[in-house]
């Protein structure tokens, strides 16, 4: 959910590359934003005893955040140099202009993190993942790929360990609730939470913006990289599922973890399949052996990162069939994906106008959803066919400017 990190798409000649990627990747971007307005319109569990997963869970849930935190890192790589990382007063420009991006985002999620709503907002989370990465935007391709293999292996550990120590403090660094500029008057909690206690542990989160950074630094335009990304992150996704499953239903995993359950009111194999955010991860190493949504463990962050991977590889093969057939084909899903900032903010505002009250007479939940995904979907698109930015992307983007600037004005 954040700004191109390019200039806005327009349509070339048939055969061109410059479009396949940035089309390819706006349009990952919109079906990310789709994904979690699901998760977030939609119920992921039934409303029976077992909490019986439902499709939008299962196929939602953790892996359409995970795809907006990849793409920024995808976005990253390509606002900084491509296959070339920056390098000079060009890379401190670019971690200027990123610094500033990401303070337009937290200012917009703190704003959101003061309403009333039952969602989880991403964007303070995302602008202190945008912070932590600037160290790493210097590197090139082979330090990425060992320094994210590292992370995605490393952090979760490094999670398990410190949480207990942090949820032991009094009271507990954990807010229980969305960032907002209250927080801001306990700093350390709220850092507990951003980085390790909330809903999107930046520690571990972080492992998608590396992830991105090493996609972003491949030759997207060529054919062989879009089909190693297509074919590669589904082989990756699927190992890491089975192997979740695997250590949890033969290995015993399941019947240690269930002994170390708080609260027995929640199935703890429905909690497995869709969601494990809320649940105290602790006294027990097997919670590291698992790949369940929002878990944070190796295998979840590897299966997610692996269908992120996978539906950009698609996206951009789709960008490359679109140009052969010159047909736009991704107009509606780039369009969206464009402007996901703004639109994910209206999404989240429409959600807080509606909280506690009842669905509207002769409206269903899958009917507020397809109003709300179908209007995203047509808003995107005609900012995209007027090559327009979104408002709150023109903010960002100028902020990043306003970085940039100051470097060139020094040289």
């Amino acid at each position: 959910m954040t700004s191109r990190g390019t200039a806005s798409p327009s349509r070339t000649a048939k055969g061109t590359t410059k479009s396949t990627r940035l089309t390819g990747i706006d349009a990952a971007r919109g079906l990310a934003l789709l994904g979690m307005m699901a998760t977030h319109l939609l119920p992921t569990f039934e409303a029976d005893a077992q909490l019986t997963p439902t499709w939008i869970g299962l196929t939602f849930s953790g892996r359409a955040a995970a795809l907006f935190a990849v793409l920024a890192g995808i976005g990253l790589a390509l606002s900084t140099g491509k296959q070339r990382p920056p390098e000079g007063q060009e890379l401190s420009g670019a971690r200027r202009g990123i610094a500033l991006r990401a303070l337009v985002i937290a200012v917009v999620g703190l704003f959101l993190g003061g309403l009333e709503v039952n969602v989880a907002v991403i964007l303070v989370h995302y602008a202190v993942l945008f912070l932590c990465v600037l160290p790493f935007i210097g590197l090139s391709l082979k330090p990425l790929c060992a320094l994210a293999a590292g992370w995605v292996i490393g952090s979760p550990v490094l999670a398990y360990l410190l949480r207990p120590w942090l949820m032991a403090a009094s009271p507990p660094l954990q807010l229980g609730h969305n960032p907002n500029w209250d927080d801001l008057a306990t700093p350390g909690r709220l850092l507990g939470d951003l980085f390790l206690t909330g809903y999107y542990p930046v520690l571990q989160w972080l492992s998608y913006l590396l992830i991105g950074l090493v996609i972003g630094r491949l030759a997207l335009t060529k054919l062989p990289v879009q089909v190693m990304l297509l074919a590669g992150g589904a082989v990756v996704a699927v190992l890491a599922k089975w192997l979740g499953v695997l250590t949890m239903n033969e290995w015993g995993g399941k019947e240690a973890l269930q002994a170390q359950l708080a609260d027995p009111r929640y199935p703890l194999d429905s909690l497995l399949q869709v969601n494990l955010a809320g649940v105290e991860q602790s006294g027990s190493w097997w919670w590291l052996a698992g790949s369940a949504p929002h878990s944070g463990t190796t295998l979840d962050l590897l299966h997610t990162s692996a269908v992120a991977a996978a539906v950009v590889g698609a996206c951009l093969l789709l960008g490359r069939l679109g140009e052969w057939l010159d047909l736009d084909l991704l107009l509606p899903l780039r369009g969206a994906g464009a402007m996901t900032l703004s639109l994910y903010t209206a999404h989240v505002c429409l959600v807080a106008a509606m909280y506690l009250q009842p669905i509207p007479a002769g409206w269903t939940e899958e009917g507020v959803y397809a109003a709300q995904a179908l209007t995203a979907v047509l808003i995107g698109g005609s900012f995209a066919a007027l090559n327009w930015r979104g408002p709150l992307e023109w903010v960002a983007h100028a902020a990043s400017e306003v970085g940039r600037y100051q470097r060139a004005g020094v040289r």
